[in-house]
């Protein structure tokens, strides 16, 4: 397969961003407070998740990216902007909520093996910062070639629904990471992209309808497209699987990316599934460039 050249292509991703916090350590005995593994900490690492980690691979292949969502005035916050600011390609449009907490989610690492998973997070942000953030992505929207608004339920798509009209009316397409299980706010999107679980629990199959496409991950058993005239089943590329974070982000960026640069579904989604079988050998939320698809 030719991997296309990506850097013409102009992406806006829109919605939740979060903070990956990994502790890594060693783990060679057990507590005798608790019958739990101790896990001496000598590494701390620290990554750009949700949107931000979708921005991030579709800026690793090459696609100039804009980023908007909704942090905290908080540590966490500012260090989503310095991460996100210093990749190249990528440009954060970030309204700052002071009375908001930005997602952090902080995985304990031992001898490679995730240990547990602690997630700080407590409101929504408020209206007025979704609004604004709203409004100034409505005005990116002519400077970009597609749209992803990744929903991570963390309320920054509390309007998605008024900028899949904009994004519509301008011509440009919308694909949706979903979550929920009411998909009414993303009628009109040109592509949803659920995993299985999430597909499952779709309250109503007929939301369905209202969409341009339906594009489901199904972990080790591939992916597979669903439109009114069309049906494809794509098998996995299976590696051994160190950590699954992130995939669907990882596929999200790739068929986007494809799809903004003419090439058909069955190329775009098997080029997705060569990439979440790269990703899903790493520990973590990870971006693959387009060098690294080329050598696949």
């Amino acid at each position: 397969m030719i991997v296309p050249d990506f850097s013409g292509i102009r992406v806006l991703v829109v919605g939740d961003v979060m903070l990956d916090r990994y502790w890594h350590g060693d783990v060679t005995r057990i507590s005798q407070e608790a019958p739990v593994p101790v896990v001496a900490v000598n590494r701390v690492e620290e990554r750009a998740g949700g949107a931000a980690n979708v921005a991030l691979n579709c800026a690793a292949l090459g696609a100039k990216v804009m980023l908007a969502s909704v942090i905290g005035d908080d540590d966490a916050g500012r260090k989503l902007d310095d991460l996100v600011g210093n990749a190249d390609l990528v440009q954060p449009f970030f309204d700052v909520d002071p009375a908001m907490q930005t997602t952090v989610k902080l995985r304990v690492i031992g001898q490679r093996q995730q240990m547990i998973r602690l997630d700080f997070e407590d409101v929504a942000p408020a209206r007025e910062s979704v609004e604004r953030m709203t409004n100034i992505a409505a005005e990116l929207i002519n400077e970009c070639d597609i749209v992803i608004a990744s929903d991570y339920a963390k309320g920054a798509l509390g309007r998605v629904q008024d900028l899949i009209k904009v994004a519509t009316a301008a011509g440009k397409p919308v694909f949706v990471d979903p979550k929920g299980d009411d998909w009414t706010k993303y009628a009109g999107a040109a592509l949803v992209k659920p995993n299985q679980t999430e597909l499952d629990q779709l309250r109503n199959k007929s939301d369905m309808l209202a969409v341009g496409a339906v594009l489901t991950t199904r972990g080790a058993d591939g992916m597979c497209l669903e439109t009114a005239s069309i049906y494809i089943d794509q098998l996995a590329y299976t590696r051994d699987v160190a950590d699954v974070t992130g995939a669907g982000d990882t596929v999200m960026a790739v068929v986007a990316c494809m799809r903004a640069a003419g090439r058909p579904w069955p190329e775009a989604m098997d080029l997705a599934s060569k990439a979440a079988g790269i990703v899903v050998g790493r520990l973590g939320t990870a971006a693959i460039t387009r060098q690294e698809l080329l050598d696949a």
